[in-house]
């Protein structure tokens, strides 16, 4: 499976004319239910920037991207941001977040890939920390564009985030036909409640 669309400039310059009308401002208005303003707060997959410029509004937002070329992008482009360059499985930071967002990223990880994942989310987030992530539902998996796809259903979320978080919320959305997303929201479980 290749992985170079996000690493080359053609890639990076035609998902950003792709994207320009997309972005999860109604995503983030749930978010600011469960997360307070001024949390610090870490973007996995900020791609071309259009979340965290809405983030940085209300938080004190570190975007993150595995691509280079985004992250050129992005610094050129909002020179005064903090930007790391994170894979989402590893999530190799010193750093510790009050919450973690995706807006449709954690779905180009397979299960394996997705468990790991979320045991480092848990390790990077402070006490109480809330995770927001969306996806695109539905079963099975396939390749777009040379990237693997990973669809979910509201049980393979819980299966894969209830273990390490409290779920407070799983909800369908409409992101290009009906229902075709979910959102997730939930809460860093305290290490009492964590069943292994």
């Amino acid at each position: 499976m290749t992985k170079k669309y996000y690493k080359t400039k053609e890639s990076v310059e035609e998902y950003i004319s792709l994207a320009k009308d997309v972005n999860g401002a109604e995503l983030i208005e749930k978010l600011k239910d469960f997360l307070p303003s001024e949390s610090s707060l870490l973007e996995i997959g900020t791609g071309p920037g259009t979340d965290w410029n809405i983030l940085k509004d209300d938080y004190e937002v570190v975007g993150s991207d595995n691509s280079p070329e985004f992250l050129k992008h992005l610094n050129a482009n909002h020179p005064n941001g903090t930007f790391l360059e994170l894979d989402a499985i590893t999530l190799k930071t010193n750093q510790n977040f009050d919450g973690i967002y995706s807006n449709k990223v954690m779905h180009h990880l397979k299960d394996s890939e997705l468990v790991e994942a979320v045991k480092r989310q848990n390790d990077v987030l402070n006490p109480h920390g809330i995770i927001c992530h969306s996806f695109w539902r539905g079963e099975g998996s396939e390749i777009f564009k040379g990237l693997f796809v990973n669809y979910h259903t509201e049980q393979s979320l819980k299966h894969f985030f209830a273990e390490q978080f409290e779920i407070l919320m799983i909800e369908f959305y409409d992101e290009f036909e009906e229902a075709d997303s979910l959102l997730l929201i939930a809460k860093k479980r305290e290490v009492s409640e964590i069943k292994y």
